[in-house]
C-alpha cells in the first residue's frame, strides 16, 4: 500500500515510531537494530514500509533501507513466520547475517531470535536457501568490499579454510566479506586478512 514514509520523527519506542508526515503521524512497527539506528525525535527519517492487512488489525512494519524489507518479505513468506517474527529475527541479526546463517545451515543463530524455536528455524533456511546464497551476499554491496566474479572463487575457499579451523560459516562469511581489496588477493592473502578482523 505505501512504498514508504519521509517525516519527522514525533516519538520512538523500542520497536515502534510515530513518523508524522503532513500534520498526520504514522506509527509504524520497527526492529530493535532499526530503533537503535533511527535519528532523534524531532529529526527527520524515511522508512521503507510494509503493511499487514488482517481481519483485525491493520499495522506498518518500518526498515531503513530497501534491503532490509526486501528479506523481510522474504521472511514472513516462510509458513509459520508472521510480520512479528519477522521482525523478531531482524531485531538479533541484519539482513547479511540472516543470509549467512541461511546459506551455512545455522539455526543455532536464527534461532535466538525471541519466539523462533530450532524447528521454526530450520523451515526458514530449507524455504529461503534457494533464494539467497553466499555469492550474493558477497556482492552485496553494503559498504563493505565488492567481490567480483573471479575473486569469489577464492572468497569461496577462504570461508571453507576459516570454517575448517573451527569458525562458524556465518562469522567466516562475515570477516571475508570485510577484507578490503580483495579483488586482487590470492586465498592465503585472503585468509591472514579475515583471520585478522576475527582475532
Amino acid at each position: 500500500m505505501y512504498a514508504y514514509f519521509k517525516g519527522k520523527i514525533a516519538a520512538k519506542e523500542a520497536d515502534l515510531v510515530i513518523v508524522e508526515v503532513n500534520g498526520i503521524g504514522y506509527n509504524i512497527r520497527i526492529s530493535a537494530g532499526t530503533a537503535s539506528a533511527l535519528p532523534s525525535v524531532g529529526e527527520e527519517t524515511k522508512l521503507y514500509t510494509y503493511t499487514s492487512v488482517r481481519e483485525d488489525a491493520i499495522a506498518l512494519y518500518g526498515f531503513l533501507t530497501k534491503d532490509d524489507l526486501d528479506i523481510f518479505k522474504l521472511l514472513i513468506g516462510v509458513n509459520g513466520i508472521g510480520p512479528k517474527g519477522g521482525q523478531s529475527i531482524l531485531s538479533v541479526m541484519s539482513p547479511d547475517d540472516l543470509r549467512f546463517a541461511i546459506v551455512s545451515g545455522d539455526a543455532k543463530m536464527i534461532a535466538k531470535a525471541p519466539g523462533i524455536g530450532a524447528k521454526t528455524a530450520q523451515r526458514i533456511i530449507l524455504d529461503m536457501r534457494d533464494k539467497v546464497s553466499l555469492e550474493d551476499t558477497l556482492h552485496a554491496d553494503t559498504g563493505a568490499v565488492r567481490f567480483d566474479d573471479a575473486v569469489s572463487d577464492s572468497a569461496r575457499e577462504a570461508v571453507e579454510a576459516l570454517t575448517a579451523l573451527g569458525y562458524g560459516v556465518t562469522e567466516a562469511a562475515r570477516a571475508v566479506k570485510e577484507v578490503k581489496g580483495a579483488e586482487q588477493m590470492a586465498v592465503e592473502d585472503i585468509l591472514k586478512a579475515s583471520l585478522k578482523y576475527l582475532l
